[in-house]
């Protein structure tokens, strides 16, 4: 079976490092770079199961795309925060109204965002939404190129610590922020890889809470310095790594993702969410 990896899925990124990881199934890792491409590259058949943020795969299935939740990782409330400069003049969420914030649309960081922005009673209209990566972001933000920026772990706790950025929301309650695993109906995977997909992602989350330096070892490599390895022992052992598979309360948060998204007008038409369990049983 082919599993796709993409740099910002760390389960996945340790899964094809780890020896053993997935046991004696015979598996292919399939790097490309882009998340939000993952149902795209499934439906192509390029691979046949891959893990993004929660927001991916409804783009997926608003496009038309038969997706099918596999598992879900616990949430993560200190990956996702709203930063502004230091010397920023920004100081709580109502302020935002027709600022820009750089942030990757389409992933989880477009449902923070609209999350956010709820609480002062805004929308995502009410914003300007800059594509970037996280480094441009950095970088527009430091210039003032833009107001706000959408930041992930390590480089939240990086750019505090190091003063150039102030922390304006913790993702924390706000959305749960998990990484989902799925793939589409008709994929090019037996019943049986995708039990022995989510069995062995289970075993790896196991794995990595037992033994977290050897996580950190494989994710910040051979040649790290002391701070890239502080800052990878910092992201491992600051999140749970529990899986667990696709179940009632991963469709009723997609759902509610989906609703949220649709009231916001990034989705044209409503979804429906079902789980791999449920679409299996239909099939």
């Amino acid at each position: 079976m082919k599993i796709g990896v993409h740099p910002m899925n760390l389960h996945l990124r340790l899964a094809q490092l780890w020896p053993g990881a997935f046991g004696g199934m015979e598996v292919e890792f399939v790097a490309y770079p882009e998340g939000r491409d993952t149902g795209r590259l499934i439906d192509q058949r390029r691979f046949a199961v891959g893990g993004t943020g929660s927001t991916p795969p409804l783009i997926s299935q608003s496009e038309g795309l038969p997706v099918i939740y596999l598992a879900a990782s616990a949430p993560r409330p200190a990956n996702g925060a709203l930063l502004v400069a230091a010397d920023s003049s920004l100081t709580k969420l109502s302020e935002l109204k027709d600022k820009r914030v750089a942030l990757i649309d389409g992933s989880f960081h477009t449902y923070l965002l609209a999350r956010s922005l709820e609480q002062a009673g805004l929308g995502l209209a009410d914003v300007e939404r800059c594509e970037m990566s996280p480094q441009d972001s950095r970088t527009a933000l430091s210039k003032g190129d833009v107001d706000v920026w959408i930041a992930m772990a390590p480089m939240i706790d990086q750019t505090i610590a190091s003063g150039e950025t102030r922390l304006l929301s913790l993702c924390g309650s706000t959305i749960p922020n998990r990484s989902v695993f799925w793939t589409l109906r008709g994929a090019d995977a037996t019943s049986e890889e995708l039990e022995g997909f989510v069995a062995g992602l289970i075993d790896l989350g196991r794995a990595v809470s037992a033994d977290p330096e050897r996580a950190v070892a494989l994710l910040a490599g051979k040649e790290a310095n002391a701070e890239a390895r502080a800052a990878w022992k910092g992201v491992i052992t600051g999140r749970d790594w529990t899986v667990v598979p696709a179940s009632a309360s991963l469709v009723a948060e997609q759902q509610e993702e989906a609703d949220v998204l649709h009231a916001h007008g990034d989705f044209k038409a409503p979804l429906k969410i079902e789980s791999f369990r449920a679409a299996v049983g239909a099939a």
